[in-house]
């Protein structure tokens, strides 16, 4: 109903709502993600982005909060970004986006509004009691560098995940 008003009050297309974008053709289609089956039940692209981006992060220690998040995810350093103030990594495959760091005066002051799952098993379907045993063998390794185990999160009996903070008191999941 709202998108049936939009349109006859003439709003340019720029500034609908993005269901019209939604019908469009995109480069992507046709393509085949790296990670499909036979069953064609993945969507209809290659294991890559539409759109190359980075999550950008304040900072009190850009160097030690990126090298932390690197060991988490598995990624390298971005050569180039490798100053005082500021620091960036990268998937060393291309696939993931790149995480940069810049140093801020003020520290964090609130819970965060979007956080990073930590996907220890890949993308599902998961063997859950396998899934259970990869989380419990990456949250002593991320203690170990600086992170805090704040509480294990149960689906029934079974470990869904497991709340932590990173050296800045950044909340991430280990799922």
């Amino acid at each position: 109903m709202l998108v049936a008003q939009l349109h006859e009050l003439e709003v340019p297309e720029h500034r609908r709502p993005i269901d019209h974008l939604l019908q469009q053709p995109t480069l992507l289609e046709g393509r085949t993600p790296a990670h499909a089956d036979d069953s064609g039940s993945r969507p209809p692209y290659v294991g890559v982005m539409a759109t190359f981006w980075t999550l950008g992060c304040d900072a009190y220690d850009p160097q030690r909060i990126a090298a932390f998040w690197a060991l988490a995810l598995g990624y390298v350093k971005e050569s180039g970004f490798d100053e005082p103030d500021n620091a960036s990594i990268v998937d060393p495959d291309g696939r993931g986006p790149a995480i940069s760091f810049l140093k801020v005066p003020e520290g964090k002051s609130s819970k965060n509004r979007m956080h990073i799952d930590v996907r220890v098993a890949g993308p599902g379907p998961w063997e859950m009691v396998e899934r259970a045993r990869l989380i419990r063998q990456k949250v002593p390794e991320l203690v170990a560098a600086g992170a805090t185990m704040i509480r294990e999160e149960w689906y029934g009996d079974v470990l869904g995940h497991v709340v932590m903070q990173d050296p800045e008191g950044n909340e991430f999941c280990v799922a």
